[in-house]
């Protein structure tokens, strides 16, 4: 039922909301599509035919090249959402700590729907939990290293343009140390900037309390 409002939406009527409205209204439609995608197709995960969101695709197209709803008067798919429409219209590089694709090693699926009101909040809210776990993103004082989630080697660049301030990733990373440290020493060492980053695997499993 609820997306069933949201592929009511007229373009006509979208494009008179606000900018946070709009995008808020993306990143809904984005999580909610994608919730549908696994949720019409668990059975083969509860089955173990498939494991993970990128096996719902075909030798011919990946899951999310996949148009199978209607968002803005179109047929869609959700990299339609999030490649042409969100990063192209929206300057917020946090935006990849709100998507979610359903696997182990995609931030976390927010308890709310993200809201205009409430947008920036939620945002940076998102990128705080994302950064400050040690499962998807970590720090090793030892080896120098900052070990960060492959989503931000694919994409890296949006981090890259001055966008909200960030000219680099470790220009992220210095905006939330504070979260990513886990005692007084690691601050201090964060604070120095003085270290490399490389990247972590990614767990495309499903996360489904039953893939734990």
């Amino acid at each position: 039922q609820y997306l069933a409002t949201l592929s009511a939406v007229k373009q006509s009527e979208y494009k008179l909301w606000s900018d946070d409205e709009q995008l808020s209204f993306l990143i809904n439609a984005y999580n909610g599509f994608t919730l549908q995608l696994i949720n019409q197709n668990y059975a083969k995960f509860q089955s173990g035919k498939v494991d993970s969101i990128k096996d719902l695709g075909s030798f011919f197209s990946n899951p999310w090249k996949k148009s199978f709803f209607t968002l803005l008067d179109e047929k869609r798919s959700l990299d339609d959402i999030e490649h042409n429409m969100i990063r192209v219209w929206f300057k917020r590089p946090r935006i990849h700590a709100a998507l979610v694709c359903a696997a182990v090693s995609c931030p976390p699926l927010r308890n709310q729907a993200f809201v205009a009101d409430s947008l920036n909040a939620q945002l940076d809210d998102q990128i705080r939990q994302f950064l400050s776990d040690d499962q998807r993103n970590s720090i090793n004082v030892s080896d120098n290293l900052v070990y960060l989630s492959a989503i931000f080697k694919w994409y890296g660049e949006d981090f890259e343009k001055g966008q909200q301030g960030f000219n680099s990733l470790k220009d992220l990373i210095k905006v939330y140390q504070e979260d990513m440290a886990d005692d007084p020493q690691q601050l201090t060492w964060l604070q120095k900037q003085n270290f490399s980053i490389r990247y972590l695997d990614y767990d495309w499993r499903l996360n489904d309390i039953s893939t734990f």
